[in-house]
Order: structure tokens, then sequence, then C-alpha cells
């Protein structure tokens, strides 16, 4: 099973890490944001703790195996 799990996982990967590369440009311009507003906009928060829920999602899935649960595509 473990190994289904991996395969299984390998999409979720493959898209994570795009949106990886992605949320770390929006915590640099987050940061910029937050330097001349004082404030943290929001949406790029969503979206960069979003990509952090995937990814334990995704570990839990297939690396720690704690669920059987296949994790959705979703930020959310």
């Amino acid at each position: 099973m473990p190994l289904v799990k991996w395969l299984l996982a390998i999409p979720h990967l493959v898209v994570l890490s795009v949106l990886t590369v992605g949320a770390f440009f929006a915590v640099v311009v987050a940061w910029f944001a937050i330097l001349f507003t004082g404030r943290y906009p929001r949406g790029l928060f969503d979206f960069v703790v979003g990509v952090g829920r995937w990814w334990l999602r995704v570990q839990a899935y297939a690396t720690l195996l704690v669920t059987d649960q296949y994790p959705p595509f979703s930020l959310a």
C-alpha cells in the first residue's frame, strides 16, 4: 500500500512544486505590501496558507501514512 500511495501522490507533488514557486513569489510581494501598507493582503495570505495546508495533507497521505483519504486538489 505505501508504494501505491507514493504513485498516487506524484500528481500532487508535480502541482505543488509549481505552486510552491508561486507561493515564494507571493511571500516576496506580500513582504513589500507589508512594508508599504502595514497589512498582509488577504488573497496572498490565503494562497500561501492554502499551499502549506495542501503540502501537509499530501505528506500525511504519502509520507507519514497517517490517513487513507486521498487528498483533494484544492487550496482550501
